[in-house]
């Protein structure tokens, strides 16, 4: 049986035609594969749509947020607050510059840090003193913001810096703010199967802070400073590729139109699979508006749903199956309890989604879930 795509960039590709294929010539007739004038240009649009005043494009998502934590002089005795239920990237990099991950439990129905957790991870390090706290690091995941209007008060009695991932969540609104302009610094991934998406690794870091993009702008390409062969501090190479800037400049045109494909695909699905009292369909807070990266539900027998979805070709994913609390190279950080981690690990299953999902074959897929899970 021939399985429908559980994101279909091909689709996208068609959609771009010929304007894309340009871009990228474009860019190779250029010459200037490494920080070409395209970089530059990407990075303006980018502050532009998130509304700051810089974005710093880099090599992946990954590295945008380790470069913040490197400017930011972040490091050992430092602790750092992250969701447990998330991609492994948000603790890796605090690892990576020496510092502690301090895990954090999130909410059931939106998946996001919870701010209760917060308080509690903060007060289990300080009754403890062997760490300093300097960053909260909340994750818009599956592509809503988190719950700022509760997280930012608390970071800022706490006096703890604010890193916002929004990997997933580029692109989503809180309060009428973008996501990438949120937080002391905020940072994304254009993985290809982000929304906002090269074909390849790439990554922004954001910030309205005019010292710390200097700092960025340094570590990024080996701590330079006033030229390539000076050498100011210990930096990486975490430069975008050219051609990379070249397609997501395309496809930032069309990014505005295809959240709104995206939201209304969401709708549909809640829509539909409300028929069933047995599966928790994902909610969004009061004013925000989410990218839907993912599309996840809950329901109480996963395995069989995805092997029923399967046999029907229809794919499905499971992010994220065991908490990073839980994970084997990162057991032994500290952590607030998680049982909403540990619990919804066992429940979350996403479907396909992304803008070019057809009405039809969206009800296909409802039907299949129905089938499976039971409308009672």
């Amino acid at each position: 049986m021939t399985s429908i795509p559980f994101i279909d960039l091909q689709a996208q590709r068609r959609r771009l035609g010929a304007p894309l294929a340009d871009a990228i010539a474009a860019a190779v007739e250029g010459g200037q594969w490494i920080m070409g004038p395209q970089v530059r240009a990407l990075e303006e649009k980018l502050a532009e749509f998130a509304g700051v005043r810089h974005a710093l494009a880099c090599a992946n998502g990954t590295d945008a947020l380790m470069l913040v934590l490197r400017a930011w002089d972040v490091g050992p005795g430092d602790a750092v607050f992250v969701p447990a239920f998330t991609f492994a990237a948000s603790a890796e990099v605090v690892a990576l510059v020496g510092a502690e991950p301090v895990f954090v439990d999130v909410l059931e129905d939106t998946y996001n840090m919870d701010p209760a957790s917060l308080e509690a991870a903060i007060a289990m390090v300080a009754r403890e003193g062997r760490l300093k706290p300097r960053v909260v690091m909340p994750v818009d995941l599956f592509g809503q913001p988190a719950d700022y209007a509760a997280l930012a008060p608390i970071a800022a009695r706490e006096k703890l810096l604010m890193l916002c991932d929004t990997a997933q969540g580029y692109g989503g609104i809180w309060s009428g703010r973008r996501t990438g302009g949120i937080g002391d610094a905020a940072a994304t991934s254009f993985f290809p199967a982000k929304p906002l998406g090269c074909y390849g690794d790439g990554g922004a870091s954001f910030t309205n802070d005019d010292g710390l993009i200097e700092l960025l702008r340094s570590l990024r390409n080996h701590g330079q400073g006033a030229d390539k062969y000076e050498n100011v501090r210990i930096g990486v190479n975490s430069r975008l590729d050219t051609i990379q800037a070249a397609i997501l400049l395309e496809k930032l045109a069309i990014f505005p139109d295809e959240i709104e494909r995206r939201e209304r695909i969401a709708r549909r699905y809640n829509e539909g699979l409300a028929r069933s009292n047995r599966i928790r369909v994902p909610r969004v807070i009061a004013g925000a508006q989410s990218t839907w990266a993912q599309y996840t539900i809950q329901v109480p027998e996963r395995d069989r749903l995805a092997a029923d979805l399967k046999n029907k070709g229809i794919p499905t994913a499971i992010y994220y199956p065991i908490p990073m609390s839980a994970q084997k190279g990162y057991a032994h950080y500290p952590s607030a309890p998680v049982p909403v981690s540990t619990a919804i690990g066992k429940t979350v299953i996403s479907l396909p989604m992304h803008p070019y999902l057809d009405e039809a074959t969206q009800d296909m897929i409802v039907a299949a879930v129905l089938e499976s899970v039971g409308e009672a």
